[in-house]
């Protein structure tokens, strides 16, 4: 009997396929792996009717960051395909207003043709202390902004302020949780992470140690570990 189970991945804001890269290969022996495309729309529930149109029947889901809010949307919506939850690096509050204002001015940036000066000087806050200078990662930062584009950055933005407040949702999500967060994000920071867990009936948390915002790539074996563990989890 096949007991493989299809695996869906949601990346984060200016994110593409190559965040989930360094932590594919181990994830592929238990089924099938697809990285959704979340840049074609500009608002959480049509992102998550899309992605949900091109998913298996039911599926392991995993979003990080902005992939985190599509995860919480898709449960609200077809909560019953998903058959293991993952929330990586994110959390279930909507924009604060002084966030959206920044984002606005982020947007406007771009629209000037600004995008990869924004995200060179939010490198700093995106990774671990110690990785400041990492040129790889960076690269791999720079990559996605190719891949995802100013329009669909422009589009990732609108849906991320107009998010609805995901906490109230979060007692009815019953399959296995893993919420998975670094030590030092100051992006999202992990108390953010620690408040889904505590809302979420049997979630694990894991923190990472000496890891920011950006786990796949700052610490790819203990992020591995993590999700070889949830995919691992037995489904009562």
């Amino acid at each position: 009997m096949d007991q493989t189970t299809p695996i869906l991945l949601v990346p984060g804001l200016a994110s593409s396929a190559r965040i989930y890269a360094p932590v594919i290969p181990p994830l592929w022996r238990f089924g099938p792996v697809m990285v959704a495309n979340h840049i074609r729309d500009d608002n959480m529930a049509a992102i998550a009717r899309r992605v949900l149109s091109e998913a298996p029947p039911r599926f392991a889901l995993a979003g990080h960051s902005m992939g985190g809010y599509i995860a919480l949307e898709i449960m609200r919506q077809a909560g019953e395909r998903v058959i293991k939850l993952a929330l990586i690096n994110t959390q279930a509050r909507p924009d604060t207003p002084e966030a959206t204002a920044r984002r606005r001015g982020l947007m406007e940036r771009a629209r000037r043709g600004e995008l990869r000066a924004i995200r060179e000087e939010s490198f700093p806050e995106l990774v671990h202390p110690s990785r400041r200078d990492d040129a790889e990662i960076l690269k791999l930062v720079h990559a996605q902004d190719e891949d995802v584009g100013v329009e669909g950055y422009l589009r990732q933005q609108a849906a991320i302020i107009a998010r609805v407040d995901s906490r109230p949702t979060l007692s009815a999500i019953s399959c296995p949780t893993l919420v998975l967060t670094g030590d030092t994000d100051n992006t999202i920071p992990n108390a953010l992470s620690k408040e889904m867990a505590e809302g979420i009936a049997g979630a694990r948390l894991v923190i990472l140690e000496r890891c920011g915002h950006l786990p796949q790539a700052e610490q790819p074996e203990a992020t591995v570990r993590a999700l070889t563990e949830w995919l691992g989890t037995e489904v009562v």
